[in-house]
């Protein structure tokens, strides 16, 4: 089904003044459509940073999180304070390949987003260093920058 928000029938990102959100599934409820965009996200190591980009020819973080869902099937928006709003907040604990994992980093709240591989890693497109990469959850920078995990179903 077309996951996309009302409003914006085009799928654009502009929501109309009476627009409402649709919360977006993935078909799969055994987690292999996560697992799949896990695996899709990778194939992008080395795209650079372009700040709104969200095709293969640069992305930004959220960009990168809407590109990779879309391949699966799946609209969110491309925004990561609005992508924290989508899914089930699940413990970092329970993390699996495919988990969408926000941070603080330049402002409060979700200002960053990633997505879970597997371990204590996971693949985003950060500005610093401007290319789409692998980072680990348990470094000093992102450790304490952590603000939650969702699980798109």
């Amino acid at each position: 089904h077309d996951n996309r928000y009302r409003g914006d029938p085009e799928g654009h990102g502009r929501r109309s003044a009476r627009a409402s959100w649709i919360q977006p599934t993935i078909s799969s409820a055994d987690g292999r459509g996560r697992r799949s965009a896990a695996r899709i996200a990778t194939r992008y190591l080395g795209v650079p940073y372009v700040r709104g980009g969200a095709s293969p020819a640069g992305f930004d973080c959220s960009g990168l999180v809407t590109h990779v869902f879309a391949r699966v099937g799946v609209s969110i928006p491309h925004n990561a304070a609005q992508q924290y709003r989508y899914g089930t907040a699940v413990s970092r604990g329970r993390l699996e390949p495919g988990d969408l994992v926000f941070f603080s980093t330049s402002a409060p709240g979700a200002s960053h987003v990633g997505m879970a591989i597997g371990s204590d890693e996971f693949v985003h497109a950060p500005s610093a260093r401007g290319e789409v990469r692998v980072e680990r959850f348990s470094s000093s920078y992102w450790a304490g920058r952590m603000v939650g995990v969702r699980r798109i179903r």
